[in-house]
């Protein structure tokens, strides 16, 4: 499926959809660099999109880049609120939660 759709991004079909997918297929891939890159992209092009700032904040997570992670999900959760998308907002406040709390001694 990546090689799909990493061929219409070729083709010049960019759009955060295409993006998301992508970032999705890139983080089951366990390449978190290129999912982020993607849902970079995919939150530039479509900054309402509360699933791409979730998952851009769980790529930045597995890359261990935390500030940027805790703000791609605080983000997330004012556009998910925006959006009244609930799920989201419970899921990536739970994100923030872990991320913040100090580590076991």
């Amino acid at each position: 499926m990546r090689e799909r759709l990493e061929q219409m991004l070729a083709q010049g079909r960019d759009n955060a959809l295409l993006r998301f997918g992508l970032g999705q297929a890139c983080l089951r891939d366990e390449d978190a660099e290129a999912a982020a890159l993607h849902l970079t992209q995919a939150t530039a092009q479509n900054p309402r999109h509360s699933a791409a700032w979730k998952l851009l904040g769980v790529a930045l997570r597995r890359l261990e880049r935390l500030d940027a992670a805790e703000a791609a999900w605080t983000q997330g959760v004012a556009v998910a609120e925006q959006q009244g998308d609930h799920q989201s907002v419970k899921e990536m406040r739970v994100f923030l939660r872990r991320l913040r709390r100090p580590p076991a001694q």
